[in-house]
């Protein structure tokens, strides 16, 4: 792989959002990392691509700080740098009220949705501060929730909250070290985990009702847009979403 390219790293690349991006950087011409927790799907990812030989895949859960050390690691050897990272690793927890959602589904989400998040983003860090040139991007999956809610979803909503909250820290906090941060919001793209909004979810008045999706493929361009940016420039935030979707006056 040549290290004149331009390094990424997508983490959750083996589904949904993180592998319709991990796809995209790979056209583009970006030497991609693709990282998961199971090797079967991120190899399969790769093998979609028509540019498999710029892709690398490392299995990891980004929910363990010592397996998120041995991915940058493994990156910083590879290729001697980042250029940008893609935080989207995450999961959800069942949509039942907060009573009777168990403690340990709690964790599981704010262990993959924030811890994750930070520990690749403090990793991020490390490297691209004294990497020449210096800096690179970090690109967060936030999502609707880290602004509106849906019923029954406060795991996952915190756990949005906090990454916007992270977010903005990094984006300050990388200044110095010209390392720009950005998130992208995300309404019903259109994953299999999205299939239930076409079906009909509940909505802030208790009634189900169907709502739209958008393709996966605007989701990729738009992340494509905040990683091709010059590092005096960034997103902060972006939302994505279906025009139709019942977030302007939801509630």
């Amino acid at each position: 792989m040549s290290t004149a390219k331009k390094i990424a790293l997508v983490t959750g690349a083996g589904s949904g959002i993180g592998k319709a991006v991990a796809l995209a950087l790979l056209r583009e011409g970006y030497a991609t990392v693709l990282a998961g927790r199971r090797r079967e799907p991120l190899d399969a990812t790769l093998r979609e691509s028509a540019t498999g030989e710029a892709g690398l895949v490392i299995p990891t859960d980004v929910s363990d700080a010592k397996a998120v050390d041995a991915l940058f690691a493994t990156v910083k050897e590879r290729f001697g740098r980042l250029d940008v990272l893609f935080n989207n690793a995450g999961v959800n927890a069942p949509a039942v009220p907060i009573e009777e959602l168990p403690v340990t589904k709690w964790l599981d989400v704010i262990n993959a949705n924030v811890t994750g998040v930070f520990l690749c983003t403090r990793a991020a860090f490390a490297l691209m501060k004294d990497q020449k040139p210096r800096g690179g991007r970090i690109i967060n999956n936030g999502s609707i929730s880290a602004s509106t809610p849906r019923p029954n979803t406060a795991p996952y909503t915190a756990s949005k909250h906090a990454v916007l909250g992270l977010t903005k820290s990094t984006a300050l906090d990388g200044r110095k070290y010209d390392i720009a941060c950005g998130q992208i919001d995300i309404g019903n793209a259109d994953t299999g985990w999205a299939d239930k909004f076409k079906q009909g979810v509940m909505q802030a008045n208790g009634q189900i009702a169907p709502e739209p999706v958008i393709d996966l493929e605007h989701v990729a361009r738009a992340v494509l847009y905040m990683a091709s940016l010059p590092l005096e420039a960034n997103v902060l935030t972006m939302t994505v979403m279906a025009t139709k979707m019942p977030l302007v006056g939801r509630g």
